[in-house]
């Protein structure tokens, strides 16, 4: 069992930056591919990028490549999502993910544990 909890959100004016964190309790955090993905009001979830396990491969979602970068530290259980340049269509909930595979994926049904989210509100 894993369980995940994520920190670091907030509002932000248009421009600014904010650092996400997920912290992982559980087993073999350092095996399995972490993900961030982020809800907005009235719409889908949706992938934002996902780091392999040992964080050699990285993946973005084209609306935040440039101005994200994801990365982990394996001896602290805990991936972060640093946002840089953030825009008003970046509001939304943002949740980490969990897969039991080294590699990650842009597809939400991959993965297999869940944290509880945290809002990230950016003002214009």
């Amino acid at each position: 069992q894993v369980q995940l909890v994520e920190s670091g959100g907030g509002l932000v004016q248009a421009g600014g930056s904010l650092r996400l964190s997920c912290a992982a309790s559980g087993r073999a955090f350092s095996s399995r591919a972490m993900g961030w993905f982020r809800q907005a009001p009235g719409k889908e979830r949706e992938f934002v990028s996902t780091i392999s396990s040992l964080g050699g491969y990285t993946n973005y979602a084209d609306s935040v490549k440039g101005r994200f970068t994801i990365s982990r530290d394996n001896a602290k259980n805990t991936a972060y999502l640093q946002m840089n340049g953030l825009k008003p269509e970046d509001t939304a909930v943002y949740y980490c993910a969990a897969r039991s595979f080294s590699i990650g994926s842009v597809r939400s049904g991959d993965y297999d544990y869940w944290g509880q989210g945290t809002q990230v509100t950016v003002s214009s």
